[in-house]
């Protein structure tokens, strides 16, 4: 399958729509199901892949961030109080943010493990951070996202609505951010001064299972081809570029589905928390980091 086309055009990298049916049969494999990657703990979330294809986690109750290596599959731990963090995401200088729920500090951590504070007082739940090292943090007690830009001052850039997970398009033309609480997402133009405009419900509409109230929309992540994949109660819902739904990937188990991200050596494999396990899939697309992918097309 080809990737959707991007063109540079104004001074932005921009993903032209693919006028096609996008089904889940060009992601899912015949024959492949969820396997578990990694178990045990009190509650995963926050899946982050590095350049070498490691997805980092953490396990929120025992404040830890643990790396599945990509070549066999190992299981280590990396970070051994990290502040109960919750959203990890690696930035463009291969830094790993994340966002650290018990102190509420923004950190990014180096190679060696020592983090240093970007931001305090912000109640984070997940972040992104796009290729100028603008960090996007959701907080979901005060119903706002935060932009905090290098050696800046905190601002409020969205609000008024349950955000949850977060994340850019590939050509970073827009911003999603997961509304808990509504049945679809909400998407922002991202300035190339790091604000947001134009802030409008889309991505929808998001399935709601019969048992719940609310769609449960939590972390997310796209793929090479500009699909976008969001951990709901329903399952992993997923859609096309121009945000209409391909459909729902059952959960692993019938537990909590809380992030999401494509990892291992090639980034074919889907990665996603669920509650006290990691499990992976093996599909037929790729979903490359984001930091790696803006590396590529500066």
């Amino acid at each position: 399958m080809k990737p959707c086309l991007v063109v540079w055009l104004c001074g932005l990298w921009v993903t032209a729509a693919v006028a096609q049916d996008m089904p889940l049969t060009q992601v899912l494999i015949d024959g492949e199901g969820w396997e578990v990657a990694a178990d045990g703990y009190g509650f995963t979330e926050g899946p982050a892949a590095d350049r070498d294809g490691n997805v980092f986690f953490v396990d929120v109750p025992a404040s830890r961030i643990l790396k599945i290596a990509a070549t066999d599959g190992k299981v280590t731990t990396v970070v051994e109080d990290s502040g109960k963090a919750s959203g990890l995401f690696f930035g463009p200088e291969g830094k790993l943010y994340a966002c650290q729920s018990e102190t509420k500090k923004i950190v990014s951590y180096d190679a060696s493990g020592h983090a240093s504070v970007i931001a305090d007082g912000i109640a984070g739940n997940d972040l992104v951070v796009d290729r100028k090292g603008n960090v996007y943090v959701t907080d979901m007690p005060g119903r706002r996202v935060w932009l905090v830009k290098p050696g800046g001052t905190p601002s409020i850039v969205a609000e008024g609505f349950q955000p949850n997970g977060i994340t850019l398009t590939l050509d970073e033309s827009t911003l999603v951010v997961a509304d808990w609480e509504q049945p679809h997402l909400w998407a922002f133009r991202h300035e190339t001064d790091g604000g947001l405009r134009f802030g409008a419900p889309y991505y929808r509409p998001v399935q709601v299972p019969p048992s719940q109230k609310q769609p449960g929309s939590d972390g997310m992540t796209v793929d090479d081809a500009g699909r976008l994949y969001v951990c709901t109660h329903a399952g992993l819902q997923v859609f096309d570029p121009t945000g209409r739904p391909c459909g729902a990937i059952a959960k692993p188990q019938d537990k909590f589905l809380s992030n999401v991200i494509f990892g291992g050596p090639k980034f074919d494999t889907l990665f996603v928390t669920c509650s006290d396990k990691v499990y992976r899939r093996t599909t037929k697309t790729t979903g490359t980091p984001h930091h790696l992918w803006t590396d590529s097309k500066k």
